[in-house]
């Protein structure tokens, strides 16, 4: 049956949207169809990218839980065809809102009894959102221990390290009870070259394959993408996504 991805975090500005966009890319790559949601009401970045038709659903509205946009979602995941990716984004806003829902409801083991396969990505950042981050992946955890966890570190706000230790190092890491399915970690770039070519392309909401047609890009910037997607797809190739 599908691949059901939830990107979920409670801090926002932390990378979440691309997080969504990379799996997209990921399984459009594989050849595999994929199905978008965003449910960020604030920030709708993932549905700013045309090339992935993503939905918009409004699971709040004026600050108040919207009961029956809750449900449409999980009757579209239900529903979901036979090897397809969905990959919903949810905003910090909401995360607490959907995952009370999701637990509520049983509305993974649901899923699961259906025959899909559903799966979290949360980010952990370094800087000063490391602990928001932290203690947003450990709520999954705690909430879901059943359900497994991609956790992806960002490094763009600086390194996920706390008192000298890496995130693979940390008590939330290696605590059996947590169910971690693979770490990914989005790199920092070198901000002059590799770093200013990829934010280029995000801030214009393309994706690598649009970028390698545009022209605004010369073939350096192509070439530097292209490097960078290659040693992303990889990393998500390693965890088996």
């Amino acid at each position: 049956m599908a691949t059901i991805n939830f990107v979920l975090q409670g801090k926002g500005g932390v990378g979440k949207s691309l997080v969504a966009t990379l799996l997209t890319q990921h399984y459009r790559e594989r050849e595999i169809a994929t199905i978008c949601f965003d449910t960020d009401p604030v920030n709708k970045t993932f549905t700013s990218y045309k090339a992935f038709n993503v939905r918009t659903i409004d699971i709040l509205n004026d600050g108040i839980i919207n009961v029956q946009e809750f449900d449409n979602l999980v009757k579209t995941l239900i529903e979901a065809p036979e090897d397809t990716a969905v990959i919903i984004d949810n905003g910090a806003s909401t995360f607490l809102p959907l995952c009370a829902y999701l637990n509520e409801n049983d509305v993974v083991p649901l899923l699961e009894n259906l025959g899909h396969s559903v799966m979290f990505h949360s980010v952990v950042t370094g800087g000063q959102a490391l602990i928001d981050t932290m203690s947003g992946l450990e709520a999954l955890f705690v909430n879901f221990p059943d359900t497994p966890v991609t956790v992806w570190l960002n490094e763009y706000f600086g390194k996920p390290e706390m008192n000298g230790k890496t995130f693979a190092e940390t008590r939330l890491c290696n605590d059996p009870k947590n169910k971690i399915h693979a770490l990914v970690t989005l790199a920092e770039l070198r901000k002059e070259t590799f770093g200013y070519n990829f934010e280029q392309m995000l801030k214009k909401r393309l994706s690598f394959a649009e970028v390698m047609l545009d022209t605004k890009f010369d073939i350096m910037a192509r070439q530097r993408l292209i490097m960078t997607w290659r040693a992303m797809n990889e990393q998500m190739n390693r965890a088996n996504l």
